[in-house]
């Protein structure tokens, strides 16, 4: 049975390679190009899954796409680790003294900001995805403007590297999450859980809890802090752990939905990271 994904960007986008990893080849794409249609797909049940990213090892974490998951009540079922390698490419035969302007999007710019400091006679323009300028420098032929994508945008579109590797930090690597409407059977074999709970500002809560996942014997791999619009000097917490055993896991749940407010599991799923 052919997969329905959605993804965050056009054929060719890190999005697209990620989706073609876990899912294979023979996929149907539903290809959006923002996030919140990316979750529209899901919510109404459009397609079977989607892809989103979740963080970045140099720009750090996409916060609204953890208040997206949550607001939807969507359910992470899987995440996957790509290295990201940018590629500056434009019409085939151009050179880097042929650009005028490049155009991606934001985080991409701000990943190879290093080498466009070198470049002072390019313009830089935002845009809403990294293969969909690739893919419209081809079919427009646009002369002058450089699209900063990876090497399969640019075999997909036709078009020439003229600076390759040109992100800031060699280990440059983004955590994509697999999102669904529905919640997976439970599976005692995960070893990896994203939560999310609420806190009074007051000294000593959030310690209380992250002695709790100790004490549980849970690592405590990423934690991001999001003020409570409409309730100051509240907080949202969004936490991924690891754990050996899945009883340990089920004891700190147990404890956490007393002690804290608003408790969510967004979902239970296998750890990628080594």
């Amino acid at each position: 049975m052919q997969h329905k994904i959605a993804i965050q960007g056009i054929q060719g986008s890190y999005h697209h390679e990620v989706a073609t990893q876990l899912f294979g080849s023979d996929i149907a794409l539903a290809e959006c190009l923002s996030f919140d249609d990316l979750v529209d797909q899901v919510v109404t049940a459009a397609v079977d899954a989607a892809v989103m990213a979740l963080e970045n090892s140099i720009a750090g974490s996409i916060i609204p796409n953890y208040a997206l998951i949550d607001r939807h009540d969507l359910h992470i079922v899987n995440e996957a680790y790509i290295r990201i390698e940018h590629q500056l490419m434009a019409l085939p035969g151009a050179q880097l003294a042929d650009l005028k302007e490049v155009a991606s999007h934001p985080m991409a710019l701000l990943q190879c900001k290093d080498f466009f400091a070198t470049q002072p006679h390019i313009k830089l323009i935002e845009d809403a995805d990294t293969a969909e300028v690739a893919q419209r420098i081809s079919e427009q032929k646009m002369a002058g403007l450089g699209a900063i994508a990876s090497k399969t945008a640019a075999k997909l579109y036709g078009l020439d590297i003229v600076a390759p590797n040109i992100h800031s930090i060699a280990n440059n690597a983004t955590r994509f999450v697999v999102i669904q409407k529905d919640p997976p059977a439970e599976n005692r074999q995960n070893n990896k859980a994203s939560l999310k709970f609420m806190l009074d500002h007051k000294r000593g809560s959030l310690a209380t809890v992250l002695n709790v996942l100790s004490d549980c014997k849970l690592n405590l791999t990423k934690i991001q802090s999001m003020p409570v619009v409409d309730t100051p000097w509240k907080y949202s917490f969004f936490v991924d752990i690891t754990f050996e055993e899945y009883a340990h896991y089920e004891k700190a749940l147990q404890v956490m939905a007393i002690m804290t407010e608003s408790f969510k599991v967004l979902g239970t799923y296998t750890n990628q990271r080594n």
